[in-house]
């Protein structure tokens, strides 16, 4: 099989989620967010168009509006994306204009990624990237719920969809795990990380939480759905902890890292 050369991928989409933008306690990891935008930043003057798509506002809402727990109700969930999107954007924009960067914000919902609308959108993105800006994405939780009632990570495939609508050439997910074992990790020692996988089997889909299985509380399911947008948009995608955002420059160096879901049967 052709050997992946990550050093030319020129276009791409970052996706963090909540449990690497935060502590356990739920309120900002500021060393892993900072860590973060110096790394994005160091690779977009590298020559990389970086597109970051982050969740976190529900979170940030919370820490800033004082209130402890998850809330139940929906109502109070879009306000707290509502409250924590200007939190994240400020903190964004701040961090990175310390490396001369300007950000631009991009809230989308599903209903915009419809065939008439989406050209909108990718006018904007591109527009955004001409301009040497770094597009910042998130879902907006606001007016769209789905995500908020489901609780679960579509911003997999949020990132996915705007990776082929971006034309990006790959999609990195970073995640609390290293990426998909041939087992659950959480219950199994002699679980193994699987490095590649060339096509998306249904032994792919059972393993990351289909039918008969556990595994989908942890979110893999939902980042198969994102590796399946991705690979019919010609799109390669890697999914590794966000534990250490420094290891990003491992993607770029060609080293092993994560799991790579390849496009086009390549390695």
């Amino acid at each position: 099989m052709k050997m992946i050369d990550m050093t030319k991928k020129k276009r791409v989409v970052v996706k963090v989620g909540t449990s690497t933008l935060t502590h356990s306690t739920g309120l900002l990891n500021i060393r892993r967010v900072e860590q973060l935008v110096k790394t994005l930043a160091d690779l977009q003057n590298a020559g990389h168009e970086i597109i970051l798509v982050s969740s976190g506002a529900v979170g940030l809402g919370r820490a800033k509006l004082g209130i402890k727990e998850r809330p139940k109700d929906t109502p109070t969930r879009q306000a707290c994306a509502a409250v924590g999107q200007c939190e994240l954007m400020y903190l964004y924009d701040n961090l990175f204009s310390e490396y001369s960067l300007n950000v631009a914000q991009l809230l989308l919902t599903k209903y915009i990624l419809l065939e008439d609308r989406k050209i909108n959108v990718q006018n904007a993105l591109n527009r955004i990237i001409e301009l040497g800006s770094i597009p910042i994405v998130n879902e907006n939780d606001t007016v769209s719920i789905d995500e908020l009632e489901l609780e679960m990570g579509e911003n997999d495939s949020l990132a996915a969809n705007v990776a082929v609508l971006a034309n990006a050439d790959l999609l990195i997910i970073m995640s609390d795990i290293e990426g998909l074992f041939d087992k659950d990790p959480h219950k199994y020692d002699d679980a193994e990380l699987i490095p590649v996988v060339p096509e998306i089997t249904e032994e792919i889909k059972a393993i990351a939480g289909g039918a008969g299985s556990s595994l989908g509380t942890g979110g893999m399911a939902t980042k198969i759905k994102a590796a399946e947008i991705c690979k019919n948009g010609g799109i390669d995608l890697i999914i590794m902890n966000g534990r250490d955002p420094r290891h990003l420059y491992k993607v770029f160096e060609n080293k092993p890292i994560g799991t790579l879901f390849t496009a086009n049967g390549e390695v």
